[in-house]
C-alpha cells in the first residue's frame, strides 16, 4: 500500500468515529446545544424520563427561535437514535434507577466545539515560553543520562536562584501582560475541558471489560479453580494491564495528595484574584476554573464506582460457582444466554422472535415408571355429625356478653344525660358513670355512632374510655373527645369541634 493510501485509510478510519460522524452530520448545531444545555460541563447523569422530557422542551424552544433543521420524534426515540450514534449511554446508578451520560466521544465533540467557539489567541511569547518550558521539564524526567539530568536541574536551580535574590534585593517586578493572561487562561482552560472526555473514556474502558469478563464466564469450560486463579489475576492487574488504567492510576495518585490539592486551589484563586482577570474572564469562565477540583473529583468517583462493578462481578460469579455448573442443562442455558446477547446487540428495543415453548420432539433415553398403588385411590374418612348433647353449654347472659352495643339501652342513658340538669361534659365522662355491664369495648362504638347520628363532632384533644370486658379485666382506650350539648342552649347549637375531626374514628388502646 502506497503512502497516500495508507493515510487515507486512517483519515478515514477517523471520520468513521462517532465524534466526527456527530460534527458531521446536517442536525450537529441542535445536538451538541441540547448536550450542552442538559448535562453542562460535569457530564452529570440525568435520570431517562428527565431527559427524555428536556429534549422534548428544548426541540420546542429551539423550533420557536426559526430553526428549522431539528431531530423529529419523541424524546425517547431520539435518545435512543443517539444511543445508536454511541453519543449517549444508558446505565443504572446507585439506587438502582436508569440514567443517560455522555459518552466519550460526545464529551469530545464537545470539547472540540468549545474550543472553536473560544476566542484563540495567535502565535505569542506565552504560548512559545510554555512549549520550551514544557520539553524541558520533559526531558529532565525522562533523559536516561544521570549526567545529562543532574545539569539540568542545576541550571533551574540557578536560574530560580537569581530570580528570588533579584526579587529580594529589590529588583523590578514584571507584571504580565494582557496578552500573556489571555493566552494562559485560554490554555488553562482548554486542559480542564478535556477532564470529563478523559474520564469518560477511563470509565467506557471499565465497562468494556465487564463486559469481556461476563462473556467470558458466560462460555466458561474450565475447572473452577483455574478460573478463579486467573480472574483474580486480572483483577488485580485491572489498573495496569491498560493504558487508560495506567494515566488513571498516575491521576488518582496524584489528587491523594491533600497538599498538592490545596496548591491547585491555591493557585487557581491567585489567579481569579489577577486584577487583569475581570476583563478576561467570563462569568462562565470563572465557574468552570472555580470548579476545578470538584470536577476532578466526581470524574474520579465515577471511574471508581465503575471499577467497583467489575470487582463485584467477580466477586458475584466466583462465589456463585459451584460443581452444578457442569450439568447439562446450565451449560444450555448459559448457551441460551449468550446467544440472546449477542442477538439483541444487533436488534432494536421492539424486536421480537418467535420461540417455541417445547422442542418439536425431545429424545428420552428412560422414562421413569411408577406402578399403580391401590392405597393412592382410598377415599378420606367421612365426616361425622357432632352429638348437639356433648356441645358446651351456653347461657344467654353469656351470649349477650360476647355481642355487639346496646344500642337502645345507651340510646336512653344518652338522652337522660342530655336532659339532665347535672349534664355530663363528654361521652368519656358518661361512659365512666355506666355500669360495668355498659362498659365493655364495644360499647364505645356504640357510643361514637350514636354521636355521629346526632352529629356531635370530635375535639382534637383524647380523652379515656376506661372499659371493664365481660371476663372481668379492664383496658384504657384513647378516644377523641367528644362535648356534649348543653341543654340549656339552642338544641340546634352544637358545641364548637375541630371541623377535621369525626366521632367514628377508632379508639386507641392506650395501656393495659
Amino acid at each position: 500500500m502506497s503512502e497516500i493510501a495508507g493515510e487515507l485509510a486512517r483519515v478515514k478510519g477517523a471520520f468513521a468515529q462517532p465524534t466526527l460522524t456527530l460534527l458531521h452530520q446536517r442536525q450537529a448545531p441542535v445536538v451538541i446545544t441540547i448536550f450542552r444545555t442538559a448535562f453542562g460541563r460535569n457530564n452529570n447523569p440525568i435520570p431517562t424520563a428527565r431527559l427524555h422530557t428536556q429534549v422534548e422542551e428544548h426541540l420546542a424552544a429551539i423550533r420557536l427561535a426559526g430553526e428549522q433543521d431539528v431531530p423529529t420524534g419523541s424524546g425517547r426515540e431520539i435518545c435512543q437514535r443517539w444511543m445508536r450514534g454511541q453519543w449517549l449511554v444508558r446505565s443504572l446508578d446507585e439506587a438502582g434507577h436508569e440514567v443517560y451520560a455522555l459518552t466519550s466521544h460526545a464529551q469530545q465533540a464537545l470539547e472540540l466545539v468549545k474550543n472553536l467557539a473560544r476566542d484563540r489567541a495567535t502565535l505569542s511569547e506565552h504560548r512559545v515560553a510554555t512549549i520550551l518550558g514544557t520539553v524541558r521539564r520533559f526531558n529532565s524526567e525522562a533523559n536516561p543520562d544521570r549526567t545529562a539530568r543532574v545539569t539540568i536541574l542545576n541550571e533551574e536551580i540557578a536560574r530560580l536562584r537569581a530570580e528570588r535574590d533579584r526579587l529580594v534585593d529589590g529588583g523590578d517586578l514584571a507584571g504580565a501582560t494582557e496578552d500573556y493572561m489571555l493566552e494562559g487562561f485560554t490554555e488553562l482552560l482548554s486542559l480542564i475541558s478535556a477532564l470529563p472526555s478523559d474520564f469518560a473514556r477511563v470509565e467506557e474502558r471499565f465497562a468494556t471489560i465487564r463486559a469481556e469478563i461476563l462473556a467470558a464466564f458466560r462460555a466458561e469450560d474450565r475447572p473452577a479453580g483455574e478460573v478463579i486463579d486467573d480472574y483474580l489475576a486480572r483483577a488485580d492487574a485491572l489498573m495496569t494491564a491498560t493504558h487508560e488504567g495506567r494515566a488513571f492510576e498516575g491521576a488518582f495518585a496524584l489528587l491523594r495528595d491533600d497538599a498538592l490539592v490545596t496548591q491547585l486551589r491555591e493557585d487557581l484563586t491567585a489567579l481569579l484574584e489577577h486584577p487583569l482577570s475581570d476583563g478576561i474572564l467570563s462569568d462562565a469562565d470563572r465557574a468552570e476554573l472555580r470548579g476545578t477540583v470538584r470536577l476532578v473529583r466526581d470524574g474520579l468517583d465515577r471511574v471508581l464506582a465503575q471499577r467497583s462493578r467489575v470487582t463485584a462481578t467477580l466477586k458475584e460469579y466466583i462465589v456463585s460457582h459451584d460443581a452444578a455448573r457442569d450439568r447439562e442443562l446450565e451449560q444450555t442455558l448459559r448457551q441460551v444466554e449468550a446467544e440472546l446477547m449477542t442477538w439483541m446487540a444487533t436488534t432494536g428495543p421492539r424486536a421480537t422472535h418467535d420461540v417455541a415453548l417445547l422442542p418439536a420432539r425431545a429424545g428420552v433415553e428412560h422414562l421413569r415408571e411408577r406402578f399403580h398403588d391401590p392405597a393412592d385411590d382410598v377415599l378420606p374418612d367421612r365426616i361425622s355429625t357432632p352429638d348437639p348433647a356433648l356441645a358446651p353449654p351456653v347461657s344467654l347472659q353469656e351470649l349477650v356478653a360476647q355481642g355487639g352495643p346496646r344500642l337502645a339501652t345507651l340510646r336512653e342513658r344518652l338522652d337522660a344525660a342530655t336532659t339532665s340538669l347535672l349534664p355530663v361534659a363528654s361521652l368519656g365522662a358518661l361512659f365512666d358513670e355506666l355500669e360495668p355491664s355498659l362498659r365493655r369495648p364495644v360499647e364505645i362504638f356504640g357510643l361514637l355512632h350514636l354521636a355521629a347520628d346526632r352529629e356531635w363532632r370530635a375535639e382534637q384533644s383524647v380523652e379515656p374510655f376506661e372499659a371493664v370486658r365481660p371476663d372481668g379485666s379492664r383496658r384504657t382506650f384513647a378516644v377523641p373527645r367528644t362535648p356534649l350539648p348543653d341543654p340549656d342552649l339552642d338544641p340546634t347549637q352544637h358545641p364548637t369541634q375541630h371541623p377535621t375531626q369525626h366521632p367514628t374514628q377508632h379508639p386507641t388502646e392506650k395501656h393495659a
